[in-house]
């Protein structure tokens, strides 16, 4: 990836950081948008909420990168659905799902160069559901429909949804491990040894790069990242 621009939306944590660190390892010049960019050590960072469009178009404009990655989302709240209040039902449609319509929209209007690449981050909750985390797996869903409405309409933009399953180490992946294990009397160290091919963010990061180096055009869709695997589906 020498050479190359990246940017990468939530890269100061979790998967995010993992893939930032990945590309900035392969070559990349790197740019993290986060709120909070402390964490970044010798990143670079340009400080935002990823929900502000006019701030989306003005990174990308600036930054022009050959690989978007979108990683910003919201931390589900864990509670059974009788539990939950629409607030925090609703949660991730108003921050995933939005951050992937202003990223994806301000792409398509800068726009972004032929022969870039978009890669955002779903979820495979979204194929088998997350009963605890309220409307998450149907906005991870949405977030995937949506990537194939701007891929459609995209000019020479390579567009993919990334499916990582439950990934221990991360904000998100850990939080469900707690809940899942407490629903299931279980411990969160007994859930997290049991769960079969467990990515990591830097196993994910080296996965995304990959993802990147195949050429333009070339493995659209969706992909479930599973270990160090990333799987058509």
């Amino acid at each position: 990836m020498t050479g190359r621009t990246v940017v990468v939306v939530g890269g100061s944590r979790g998967l995010g950081l993992g893939i930032a660190v990945a590309a900035r390892d392969a070559g990349a010049h790197v740019t993290v948008v986060a709120r909070d960019l402390s964490s970044l050590g010798d990143l670079d960072g340009d400080q935002g909420h990823a929900t502000d469009e006019a701030f989306a178009e003005k990174v990308l404009a600036g930054r022009n990168p050959d690989l978007l990655v979108l990683t910003a989302g919201a931390v589900p709240p864990m509670a059974p659905l009788s539990g939950h209040t629409w607030e925090t039902f609703s949660a991730h449609w108003h921050a995933d799902v939005r951050i992937a319509f202003t990223w994806l929209r301000a792409a398509l209007r800068v726009p972004l160069a032929p022969g870039s690449r978009v890669i955002v981050f779903g979820s495979a909750a979204e194929l088998r559901g997350s009963p605890l985390s309220g409307g998450y797996a149907g906005a991870k869903a949405t977030v995937r429909l949506i990537t194939g409405y701007a891929a459609a309409e995209a000019t020479g933009i390579t567009m993919t949804t990334v499916l990582p399953v439950i990934t221990p180490g991360t904000t998100v992946g850990e939080t469900a491990i707690r809940g899942y294990a407490e629903k299931s009397g279980s411990t969160p160290e007994a859930f997290r040894a049991a769960l079969p091919a467990a990515p990591t963010p830097e196993s994910v990061g080296a996965a995304v790069v990959r993802l990147a180096l195949e050429p333009a055009g070339s493995l659209a869709g969706a992909y479930v990242v599973d270990g160090t695997r990333l799987q058509p589906r």
